[in-house]
């Protein structure tokens, strides 16, 4: 399903812009990989400095390995199920305290895949990370440029929002954000040009790394609803050329007067990414007896148990200000209220500009994560959230100083939480 162009425009001006999937790169592509590639190096600068400053003894004079930086937190848990899977038994494993169901599988399979060729289970999750996120800025970037006449001035600001975002590491680190963006990025821009059984598929991927494809499901649903009405709404007011004056990124069909239901059958690749979702439901179930095992991990390792956003914003403040945490879990409850202040602030933009798909991926997001006990995890959710960057991409055109403050004021943070994760302490 595409739109049309009306013959009045088509073959006036000329489309300059690429498919995504062509395989060629514009000169804003390579923009965004060359920063990409030096933000890469910078990290690993930042690691190997890491390794010397916290070696991981008490008077070491040898520094840490570089490798062993990455290592960190949620790494375990992937590099166990790739090597023994979700139900095997390893050296050192608390049963009572195991939660390793609570990650999905897209990444352990990759990861495990990948270590048929890379000996090192590090490295291999390094490379994941390190191809994946090329593809998701490039991605992103092209998002950005969408509809846009700065578009070749927007893509690189929006990648560079991201690498340059206090988060930032995870995208390095052998972690689910790079790959997730990865499929996710290319399903949105496949939405937008149409071809939605690519989009569901890609998104099905998706939600095979992270439960937010589910999410991205819904915004593509709503995305695609949206192009249906307009073309109905086209149709009906200029049926003389069937044209409705479109891009070809409002999904329609281009045909006059199609039937609804007709019109809506791209609705089940949309509904796709439900089906990884339910199959990995009915692999736990056959292994726990348990249809909520998955949630119920959650709910043990993570506090993730439902309480109301007031309860869940009350806990989180006395934690990062009432003096119940050390200081340095403390500090980092303070940047959850942070990130999560400013998913609440994207949100109502969205809404008043009327950007109901990306609404509403963002706000089953801060719902998901601002209904747990505490707020977790929240700066790093913040990688996933596209609209964030491409709209302070939109921003930063328009008003200069977005960039300057966002360098002085947001960056810096970024090498913070790089210090802190790569020395072994929680980060989000």
């Amino acid at each position: 399903m595409r739109g049309r162009i009306p013959e009045r425009i088509r073959g006036r001006i000329p489309d300059r812009t690429p498919h995504w999937l062509s395989g060629r790169l514009t000169p804003a592509d390579l923009r965004v990989l060359r920063l990409y590639l030096f933000t890469r190096l910078g990290l690993g600068l930042v690691a190997y400095a890491s390794a010397w400053l916290a070696p991981g003894g008490t008077a070491d004079r040898t520094p840490a390995t570089w490798l062993s930086r990455w290592e960190q937190w949620d790494w375990v848990h992937y590099r166990r199920i790739a090597e023994y899977g979700y139900f095997d038994a390893f050296p050192g494993i608390d049963v009572p305290h195991d939660n390793r169901v609570a990650f999905f599988p897209g990444f352990p399979l990759l990861l495990r895949a990948v270590h048929t060729v890379v000996p090192d289970w590090t490295a291999a999750g390094l490379l994941i990370s390190l191809v994946s996120g090329a593809v998701a800025v490039v991605a992103l970037g092209r998002i950005a440029a969408l509809g846009r006449p700065d578009g070749g001035e927007a893509g690189p600001r929006a990648a560079a929002f991201l690498l340059f975002s206090p988060a930032a590491v995870f995208l390095a680190a052998g972690y689910t954000e790079s790959l997730f963006l990865a499929l996710a990025l290319p399903a949105w821009l496949a939405a937008k040009r149409g071809n939605w059984p690519l989009a569901g598929l890609l998104g099905a991927a998706a939600t095979t790394v992270r439960v937010s494809g589910l999410f991205l499901a819904a915004a593509l649903a709503v995305e695609l609803l949206i192009a249906v009405r307009a073309q109905a709404r086209a149709d009906g007011s200029d049926g003389s050329d069937g044209s409705d004056g479109s891009d070809g990124s409002d999904g329609s069909d281009g045909s006059d007067g199609a039937p609804l239901a007709r019109r809506l059958l791209p609705l089940g690749w949309c509904l796709l990414p439900a089906v990884p979702a339910a199959v990995y439901t009915g692999y736990l179930r056959a292994h726990t007896g348990d249809w909520m095992a998955w949630k119920h991990a959650e709910e043990r390792g993570w506090y993730r148990d439902f309480h109301t956003p007031a309860e869940s914003l009350r806990n989180t403040w006395h934690n990062a200000f009432g003096h119940l945490q050390s200081t340095g879990y403390a500090v980092e409850f303070q940047l959850e209220l942070a990130a999560m202040a400013v998913g609440v602030l994207l949100l109502a933009v969205l809404l008043v500009r009327r950007r109901w798909p990306e609404a509403v991926f963002i706000a089953l997001n801060l719902w998901a994560l601002g209904t747990s006990y505490w707020y977790l995890s929240v700066p790093r959710a913040t990688l996933i959230w596209w609209p964030l960057w491409t709209g302070l991409a939109h921003w930063s055109l328009r008003r200069r100083w977005v960039k300057d403050a966002y360098v002085g004021v947001v960056a810096p943070l970024t090498a913070v939480l790089a210090v802190t994760f790569t020395s072994g302490h929680w980060t989000g």
